[in-house]
């Protein structure tokens, strides 16, 4: 599709006939493929940034005004960035136009806002190559959507946060299918969680649609998982490991491109001083600061790259593969022990359960969907309500 004159983000091109390519830089491309990699592995636009800034990554830009208008400047990942890049469609193969438009502020000034999708002047899917599929596009959207209701008012799956509640995020309810949210309350100075439905509570006034008790629950999907991941644990553990050593090869691939593209710019500044006559002083002494300036730059990268290396090497140590190998192998030691964290147990959760639909008639009914699909049902019995009777107080004091 020949759209010349629209203005193209940073891994897509203009061929010679106005088609829209890849960017013939591979680096280039490294770079975005592993940016929407990370992005599918850790499922959050900051796990993405902290990724690039762990391995000391990168990523490309394309100056926009000034003397350097069209060449590639390389800069830390920044959230909004990440943001941009994943929620741009053309990455997707599709043309879009009306994503955005400006309007006056109360100060008289243009201020740039985004266009709901429905309201975008054209959307057309295939129009170019991209770097994924549409249907990869609108899952990310809805992952991203997913992460940013979890930051707000609606909720929804989300990372894991702070509190004792297993499923935070991941109840939901059996009655209505909305996403439950967490209240606690203190019994004898113990948090004690409860997952509720309160959408028709906020939106209508009406009493909840659903409250239930979660210790037993929580206790439940904790039996469920020592269960089902016990007999895999060599396989988590191989995977694990393969991961890792797949990561560290794309992660050295991308900074190999960094040293090979500051070698180049510094031996065509060389040729560049070499070939200029030496009575124009003036041309030569600007070319040969440029030299210096490219020598100075190359080094720089050369000693990025040994430092990053040293870094990587060290975390895929032998004793660290062994320690991969030791805690999935002892997977039930690590769940029970008092000293893991309970967040930590929450993203093993997400790791394994894509959601859990709680039920409550005369016994509590779970039916868990794990990720990719497989499902079971659980049934347990309704606890003693702990809250009646003066030697067993509770106080009911926050929610989420």
């Amino acid at each position: 599709m020949v759209s010349f004159g629209v203005a193209l983000p940073v891994g897509l091109v203009y061929d010679p006939t106005g088609k829209v390519v890849l960017d013939p830089d591979t680096g280039v491309q490294q770079a975005l493929r592993h940016l929407f990699a990370t992005f599918a592995r850790l499922g959050s636009a900051r796990a993405v940034v902290g990724a690039f800034r762990a391995e000391g990554l990168k990523f490309p830009g394309r100056i926009r005004s000034g003397a350097h208008k069209g060449e590639l400047s390389w800069t830390p990942l920044s959230h909004d960035r990440v943001l941009r890049v994943l929620h741009n469609p053309r990455y997707a193969g599709a043309f879009a136009y009306g994503r955005q438009r400006q309007r006056l502020n109360s100060n008289g000034r243009l201020r740039t806002e985004m266009v709901p999708r429905e309201q975008w002047t054209a959307l057309i899917p295939g129009a170019h190559e991209g770097y994924m599929s549409w249907e990869t596009f609108e899952l990310n959207q809805a992952l991203l959507a997913a992460n940013a209701q979890a930051q707000g008012s609606e909720p929804s799956a989300g990372p894991a946060r702070e509190g004792n509640a297993l499923l935070q995020g991941l109840a939901v309810c059996g009655r209505c299918g909305c996403r439950m949210t967490v209240g606690y309350h203190l019994r004898l100075g113990v948090e004690i969680p409860e997952y509720r439905c309160m959408r028709a509570y906020i939106q209508d006034g009406t009493p909840a649609c659903n409250r239930v008790p979660g210790a037993g629950i929580d206790a439940a999907i904790g039996e469920l998982i020592l269960a089902m991941v016990t007999p895999l644990t060599l396989e988590v553990a191989l995977s694990v490991q393969a991961e890792l050593e797949a990561r560290a090869d794309e992660a050295d691939a991308l900074r190999k491109t960094h040293v090979e593209r500051a070698r180049h710019l510094a031996e065509s500044a060389r040729r560049r001083y070499l070939a200029v006559d030496p009575d124009n002083r003036r041309v030569a002494g600007a070319l040969e600061a440029d030299w210096n300036e490219a020598l100075r730059q190359l080094h720089s990268a050369e000693d990025g790259y040994a430092n990053d290396m040293s870094v990587a090497q060290v975390a895929l140590s032998e004793e660290n593969k062994a320690r991969i190998r030791t805690l999935a192998t002892n997977f039930p030691a690590l769940w029970s022990n008092p000293a893991t964290p309970q967040r930590e147990r929450k993203r093993m959760v997400r790791l394994l359960i894509e959601d859990v639909t709680i039920n409550r008639s005369d016994r509590i009914d779970l039916h868990v969907r794990f990720k990719g699909g497989q499902t079971t049902s659980l049934s347990i019995p309704l606890p003693l309500n702990g809250c009646k009777g003066p030697s067993n107080r509770c106080q009911d004091y926050r929610g989420t």
